[in-house]
């Protein structure tokens, strides 16, 4: 994977939908946008700088073994055995504790961008546990339902976590999907916490083993109307719904306005629905925005668009 050394480089890595119903901590999707850039330079002082941060209105960390992009660098270097530096600016263009991978995208743009200046020595599929060890640092949690589809795009499963073992899954023609923000916050700590050492009942798990199954089996076999049913979480789901504000109703919303499966993107608060057009979609995310205001009092942003072949990547 060796390729030109870069003195600096500009990484962009998309937003992502994790879970994706009853696939907790095991399936994620990328999104086109939003996403985090970092801006990176190679340095003769060994260790990752943290230079500056936008769009984080000075909430996150600059050390760098706390910030996701810079312990994600700092993995890689470590990898490489590679001597120097980097120096990097993160620009945040997505929210923070939103569902939407925030410290995911600021880890795969961290470790893409260190890949980029040493010359590419991995290839992207092993820059995976890099992006992993940034998510652990920023969130406490080693998962990769984020940060892989991030790295790779498309759609991703996690097979195994110990060893890692990626499975990249198709994504049908003629997918759309609705995400949309309220304008509050989910710590990823906190939603964690809800569901670290609960029992689950063997019908719910299950039913949770058979639809993850099915959704695999729908999107090899481009069935959509399949792939909305598989989007029911009896595990995950009824417990951070809580969190949400409103969020009974605005799923509510988003099935009468034509969505095939709506669920919790990541930890919330951030919703997705999917649906078989770009209008069903675009009904959808106007349903689950104006249930937001009307049952939560919350604005809300919306994206619409379908899921995003290219993941982290170099940009002008």
């Amino acid at each position: 994977m060796n390729g030109t050394v870069r003195r600096t480089v500009r990484a962009f890595a998309p937003a992502t939908v994790s879970n994706v119903g009853p696939g907790f901590d095991i399936m994620g999707f990328a999104l086109h946008r939003p996403g985090d850039t970092v801006e990176a330079e190679l340095t003769d002082v060994p260790g990752i700088e943290v230079a500056g941060i936008t769009g984080d209105g000075g909430v996150l960390p600059r050390a760098a073994g706390s910030n996701a992009a810079a312990a994600a660098a700092a993995s890689v270097f470590r990898a490489a055995a590679a001597p120097g530096g980097m120096r990097l600016t993160l620009h945040k263009g997505l929210p923070l504790q939103s569902g939407l991978g925030s410290s995911g995208a600021s880890a795969a743009a961290g470790a893409f961008a260190a890949n980029e200046l040493l010359g590419r020595p991995f290839s992207p599929d092993e820059l995976v546990p890099h992006g992993i060890t940034g998510e652990r640092a920023a969130c406490g949690s080693a998962h990769a339902d984020n940060v892989a589809p991030s790295i790779l795009g498309g759609f991703v499963l996690i097979r195994s976590y110990q060893p890692l073992d990626l499975v990249r899954l198709p994504v049908p023609d003629g997918l759309f999907v609705a995400i949309v923000h309220p304008r509050c916050r989910v710590s990823t700590r906190q939603a964690r916490g809800l569901v670290r050492n609960r029992s689950f009942g063997i019908q719910d798990i299950v039913s949770n083993t058979g639809n993850v199954a099915a959704l695999v089996a729908a999107l090899f076999q481009s069935d959509l109307p399949l792939l909305g049913r598989c989007i029911d979480d009896r595990l995950i789901e009824p417990i951070r719904a809580a969190l949400i504000p409103g969020f009974a109703d605005v799923k509510r919303a988003a099935m009468d306005g034509g969505a095939l499966g709506c669920s919790i993107s990541g930890s919330g608060p951030t919703v997705f629905a999917l649906a078989d057009s770009e209008p069903a979609a675009a009904r959808a995310a106007s349903a689950m925005r104006e249930a937001f205001r009307q049952t939560a009092h919350i604005d809300a942003d919306a994206w619409i668009g379908n899921v995003a072949a290219l993941g982290a990547r170099v940009v002008n």
